[in-house]
């Protein structure tokens, strides 16, 4: 059996979109603070992977923030 761990940090213990910092739907603010990173590093790689996968992770994005939340 797997143990529960409880956050007792008072963070959500998952991911969140941040509309606070948000753009645009708050993806890429919810995962820089879900990992822990500048929310600039997450942008950038959400551009270079769009320009690198001729557009796919639009349809990923726009997934992710109608799902999250």
């Amino acid at each position: 059996m797997n143990q529960v761990e409880h956050n007792t940090s008072g963070k959500s213990a998952g991911f969140r979109l941040n509309k606070a910092r948000g753009k645009v739907m708050g993806v890429s603010a919810g995962m820089a603070d879900y990992f822990g990173i500048d929310v600039t590093l997450v942008r950038v790689g959400w551009i270079a992977g769009t320009l690198l996968g001729f557009g796919s992770l639009i349809l990923i994005y726009l997934a992710i923030g109608l799902i999250a939340d």
